[in-house]
């Protein structure tokens, strides 16, 4: 620096003023970045619990129509309790045809009807078992090939009451045009009126609320476009 130029001590003075200016200028824009993100974080986790909260009561007010009728019915497997639900509905005359969806491919009819107390008989005229599913996915795939190659308009869909939302969303996401009848199984284990009171229970239904999410965020994503 030169001691003689008498400009020098005001441009060391502008500098270090301009610098503070920037650093503080910096701060700020750190702080309400870190604002920014928690008040996202904040809407994220009141979108996800105000969610669920909903979820968890859709599952727990499921009740059944004991009047429905339809072209069809599909079982998504998953329990026995579900098959034999579908089957009794079946016999009853709720649906001319049941198709089983997510049958182990070593399972015989046989081995269904010991399971359910059912009738062999009935595999015979009107239940067609499908045995390339291994999810939710692929039940509503299989489910939309068997409801077009037969020409259905409406389809009762048995599964557990905490699995229904997430079926019908998968369904209805490849077969927009056909009716859709919810016959939820509510499970002698599960506890799901009182679900708060129940690490097990709340623990299931928070992972199927999450299935669930991810599959509305994919069909979402994808459209609903048909297999």
């Amino acid at each position: 620096m030169d001691q003689n130029d008498p400009d020098a001590p005001q441009d060391a003075s502008g500098d270090a003023a301009f610098a503070a200016a920037r650093a503080a200028s910096a701060r700020k824009r750190r702080r309400i970045a870190l604002v920014a993100t928690v008040f996202v974080a904040v809407v994220c986790l009141g979108f996800l619990v105000g969610g669920f909260l909903k979820f968890a009561n859709t599952v727990t007010r499921y009740t059944e129509d004991t009047s429905a009728s339809a072209d069809a019915i599909v079982v998504l497997t998953g329990g026995s309790e579900r098959v034999k639900k579908a089957l009794m509905l079946l016999d009853d005359g709720r649906a001319g045809r049941l198709l089983i969806s997510g049958v182990h491919p070593d399972t015989t009819p046989k081995q269904i009807v010991r399971r359910t107390e059912s009738d062999l008989a009935l595999f015979a005229c009107c239940i067609d078992l499908d045995r390339n599913a291994n999810n939710t996915l692929e039940n509503a795939a299989e489910t939309a090939k068997w409801v077009r190659s037969n020409a259905f308009s409406s389809v009762i869909v048995v599964t557990s009451a905490y699995h229904m939302p997430r079926a019908l969303l998968e369904l209805r996401s490849v077969m927009p045009d056909t009716t859709l009848v919810a016959v939820p199984v509510q499970g002698v284990d599960l506890e799901l009126t009182s679900w708060f009171r129940h690490a097990g229970v709340s623990l299931l239904l928070a992972r199927e609320y999450m299935k669930y999410m991810f599959a509305w965020v994919r069909i979402s994503a994808m459209g609903s476009a048909a297999p």
